[in-house]
């Protein structure tokens, strides 16, 4: 019973975190903001939230024992540390140069690199079913490709909006190494003995990419650019403090709950979580900030909840438990 409620709050975790830490990051822009390294930082500001809730789990758990810090585990938490770095440049890259909903229907990708390196990583089976989603979404983003002329955000270019879209894919590329390290590092190093484990996970490797991108920020001089950006910030200084703030809490909880379902499902049900947000946010996207939902658009997003929907019912470990 324990389980299942822990990967119904994880699921909702990434279902609404993930989509308000986009919809923050494109009206970070669109107020005026400017750093993609400020992006990336706020994305991984929030680390402090995963040790909040893991010592007191310390504290009032006999079970919960800090678990040995080995030098492999180290090399581990590092290694996805500076890819998670990465991969959150490559996503703040991605939300300069596109709109929302665009950005996160390319996103969707995501999934098809999830059931590739999990297969690939730790043996997760891909059936015709899975096969047949893979290329329905990968049909999907090349729709998204064909409508480049009639959507675009004012003042960027269409060479910035390639750019873009290479962004966008690269980084669910990252996303889908990531849930399947993150897996293998569960299965390999640190087992599925206790929950606690998802916290500790998370608390490493997102002080390891807070260090990375603090550097990145530091070198760019980009700490000082805060307050100028907050004192020409569109909805004033207040909204900007609160965009960086809500961005850093909302970032924090949508890698937490993507981390907790690895560990209590799979890499393939992380992937499934992370093309659900799509509608959800392009959506949103369109309510907030007035995006275009043209035809290619819509076609995308029903044939992306389609390969969704065959991905889901026609893959064997969607709800795998250990």
């Amino acid at each position: 019973m324990a389980h299942w409620v822990l990967l119904i709050l994880s699921s909702a975790s990434m279902l609404i975190a993930f989509p308000a830490s986009s919809l923050l990051s494109r009206l970070y822009y669109s107020g005026g903001g400017g750093s993609y390294w400020i992006i990336s930082w706020t994305a991984v500001a929030g680390w402090p939230i995963t040790t909040l809730l893991l010592v007191p789990l310390y504290a009032a758990t006999s079970t919960a024992a800090p678990s040995p810090l080995t030098f492999k585990l180290f090399l581990w938490y590092a290694a996805l540390g500076i890819i998670s770095a990465l991969d959150n440049l490559l996503f703040a890259l991605a939300y300069a140069y596109l709109p929302a909903s665009t950005a996160s229907l390319l996103a969707s990708s995501s999934l098809i690199f999830s059931a590739f390196f999990g297969w690939i990583i730790v043996k997760n089976k891909v059936n015709l079913s899975g096969l047949n989603a893979i290329i329905i979404i990968t049909a999907a983003v090349v729709i998204i490709a064909l409508d480049s002329r009639s959507d675009g955000l004012p003042g960027v270019s269409r060479g910035l909006y390639a750019l873009g879209f290479i962004f966008d894919i690269l980084g669910s590329a990252l996303h889908g190494l990531i849930f399947a390290l993150s897996e293998l590092v569960f299965v390999k190093e640190l087992g599925r003995r206790s929950f606690h484990v998802v916290l500790e996970f998370q608390t490493m490797v997102s002080l390891t990419a807070f260090i990375v991108t603090t550097i990145g920020v530091v070198a760019k001089g980009d700490l000082q650019r805060m307050r100028e950006e907050a004192a020409s910030f569109e909805h004033g200084q207040l909204s900007y403090t609160m965009v960086l703030v809500w961005a850093a809490v909302s970032f924090q909880l949508g890698a937490l709950g993507g981390t907790a379902v690895v560990y209590l499902a799979s890499t393939v049900m992380a992937g499934i979580l992370n093309a659900v947000r799509v509608p959800l946010t392009s959506i949103a996207a369109v309510i907030l900030f007035k995006d275009s939902m043209t035809g290619f658009k819509i076609l995308s997003l029903i044939i992306t909840g389609w390969g969704f929907v065959s991905y889901t019912l026609g893959h064997p470990s969607v709800g795998k438990t250990e």
